[in-house]
């Protein structure tokens, strides 16, 4: 399955015993540029995190993985992205310090340097979200979700929560990254990392 698009649907399948995930590339606005190219599934309740990336929703054909260093998520946290066969595609990091105000993430490639750097666009709406972790229902508030990826100064995409929707769906778009910088699979792998592996 190819990975070479910029934009991508990523909408969540609810499930009781896992978190799955379908990953459809985008064409001009909405539409898909075909069908779906990855299917996700994290197991709930996992002393390890350990997400899995398939060629179909047969789950017979592996084609990548986020596999957490530690059982324990203290901040900080490290996950390597690995191809079928174990090999590094990169690595994300959450930066535990720069999340306290603004969710951050590090995005580095399997040649150790850093590709990326991922965060909410807005600091504004960053502590918005934070307050109404302690209001009763407060996740039924529709706070806008916008992560900026940049490469310095050179803003290579954005990660966005879709509104009016039952279930969670994102778009990513690498529009900007017109050279490549970002592994796809690592921008995707992201992606998911950003609504499964952390508190919104």
């Amino acid at each position: 399955m190819s990975f070479d698009y910029d934009r991508f649907l990523i909408d969540q399948l609810v499930r009781p015993i896992a978190n799955l995930y379908r990953v459809t590339p985008l064409a001009a606005g909405e539409t898909p540029a075909g069908g779906p190219i990855a299917f996700v599934r994290q197991k709930k309740m996992a002393l390890r995190e350990d997400i899995r990336f398939f060629a179909d929703d047969s789950e017979s054909e592996e084609l990548f993985r986020i596999k957490a260093r530690s059982v324990l998520d203290t901040g900080g946290s490290r996950y390597d992205v690995l191809d079928a066969g174990g090999a590094p595609i990169g690595r994300l990091e959450h930066l535990f310090k720069k999340s306290l105000i603004r969710t951050t993430w590090r995005i580095v490639g399997a040649d150790e340097t850093e590709v990326a750097l991922a965060h909410e666009k807005s600091q504004a709406i960053a502590i918005a979200r934070r307050v109404v972790d302690f209001v009763p229902y407060g996740e039924w508030i529709p706070i806008p979700y916008d992560f900026v990826l940049l490469d310095g100064d050179r803003e290579l995409g954005h990660f966005r929560r879709k509104f009016l929707s039952v279930r969670d769906r994102y778009v990513l778009d690498l529009s900007h990254d017109a050279d490549r910088r970002l592994d796809r699979r690592l921008a995707i792998a992201l992606g998911i990392a950003l609504d499964a592996l952390q508190n919104r």
